[in-house]
């Protein structure tokens, strides 16, 4: 019998950087364009026993984007402070079913697997500048492996935190759905309260294999002066679910994010659902992306965004059908609150060649109505907690599968949030 050839793990780390170096200054095509040059590398931090040994602060912000120090209802826990991994846990119950550990440790342990397959797989380390500083200078980031046929109740969840002021946090995340699996993912994304400005820039790359289903919440929270450019990639295979849902409530000094999800198998489906606030001088320009290729495959995306102050919030979906048996919809509202703000809807439909795909949307910008105020304020309700109620309805999205703790933490953040812009 002949033999078998090794994949050349040492040719596709020259490949990876090749292609990085090539795209050092290649401009995004959305958001505004950043000088890397004036982000600081990001430190060490020391690693801890117990998420509840950190500080009185990291600990308020982490549980504002849904991270629970105590980890009382948590299948596994990854925390990363600047470059450096702090935690990984997977509780005992677990254990011998979910995997947990940084990426660059998952790179040592199944290096072959890894770059073969996964690293670098779903999205390309010369898309834009943005990946190739990841590809070039990475500062670590998590990998979570659900092994095949395992059902994790309890969300995992993982923190990427910033600490110190004008630095560049550079992580690449990949999770693995084995044939057959189920998890839930909580991602908080978050700063201490002493940082103002810097950079977050995240690659993540999801794999959703056979049967498996995918519930990935992510929860940001910046600062005015910080930029944030995520990079994601998915791929979903036959009879695979994934379900993405994303929430920023705070101001942002920039956030570009374009999520892509390949449904490659037959009956695969996608759902993204997001809940933006647009505050200040925040520029958000966020969507996703659906390419339907398996028969079957299936895919919605629901968005809801609001704009104050001076915000400028774009927000664009994009469907493509690549085979005839496939549907998919796009649903993106948004609420006009200020004559000094701004907002698009982009949806973006395209059939390549399959002329039996089904894709659809609805795209709707409007003000606040003025008779649903004061239909309140004819009830007794002041008029900035009317526009209040209001505004937290909007936005206020039925997303299924949500854990209760994490649903009742959104409902507080969108109280507090819509309070505080009044």
């Amino acid at each position: 019998m002949p033999e078998m050839t090794r994949f050349d793990v040492q040719a596709r780390i020259a490949e990876i950087r090749a292609l990085a170096e090539a795209a050092r200054d290649k401009k995004a095509a959305y958001g505004p364009d950043l000088d890397l040059s004036r982000f600081n590398p990001a430190a060490d931090a020391q690693s801890v026993e117990s998420l509840e040994s950190l500080e009185k602060q990291v600990k308020e912000v982490a549980l504002g984007v849904g991270i629970d120090t105590k980890e009382e209802n948590r299948s596994g826990t990854y925390f990363q402070v600047d470059r450096s991994p702090i935690y990984e846990r997977v509780t005992e119950m677990y254990g011998g079913k979910l995997e947990i550990m940084s990426t660059a440790q998952a790179l040592q342990l199944y290096p072959e697997l890894m770059y073969e397959k996964y690293y670098w797989r779903a999205v390309a380390p010369d898309k834009d500048k943005y990946t190739a500083q990841v590809a070039l200078q990475p500062t670590e980031g998590y990998f979570i492996r659900v092994l095949p046929g395992q059902k994790i109740e309890k969300p995992i969840q993982a923190c990427l935190f910033v600490s110190e002021n004008n630095i560049s946090q550079n992580v690449h995340n990949v999770i693995i759905m084995e044939e057959g699996s189920e998890a839930t993912v909580i991602t908080g994304c978050t700063i201490h309260p002493k940082v103002r400005e810097g950079l977050h820039a995240g690659i993540s790359e999801f794999y959703v294999g056979k049967g498996a289903k995918l519930t990935f919440t992510m929860i940001h929270n910046w600062a005015e002066d910080f930029d944030v450019r995520p990079r994601t990639g998915i791929v979903v295979e036959e009879d695979g679910t994934y379900v993405n849902n994303y929430v920023l409530l705070k101001p942002v000094k920039s956030i570009q994010s374009f999520p892509v999800a390949r449904l490659v198998g037959a009956r695969s489906r996608a759902v993204f659902n997001s809940i933006v606030y647009g505050l200040a001088d925040s520029y958000i320009d966020i969507g996703s992306e659906s390419v339907l290729e398996g028969p079957g495959s299936r895919s919605e995306a629901v968005a809801r965004t609001v704009t104050k102050d001076r915000s400028i919030v774009y927000s664009r979906g994009r469907l493509v059908g690549r085979t005839n048996d496939c549907k998919a919809h796009l649903d993106c509202r948004g609420m006009v609150q200020s004559e000094q703000s701004t907002q698009w809807a982009i949806p973006d439909l395209a059939s390549e060649g399959a002329p039996g795909a089904e894709l659809s949307h609805e795209a709707a910008i409007s003000p606040i109505a003025a008779e649903e105020i004061y239909y309140l304020m004819s009830r007794g309700v002041p008029k900035d907690e009317a526009v209040s109620m209001i505004t937290r309805g909007f936005l206020d999205l039925e997303i299924p599968g949500l854990p209760p703790a994490l649903k009742r933490q959104i409902d507080k953040a969108l109280e507090e949030t819509a309070k505080e812009s009044m």
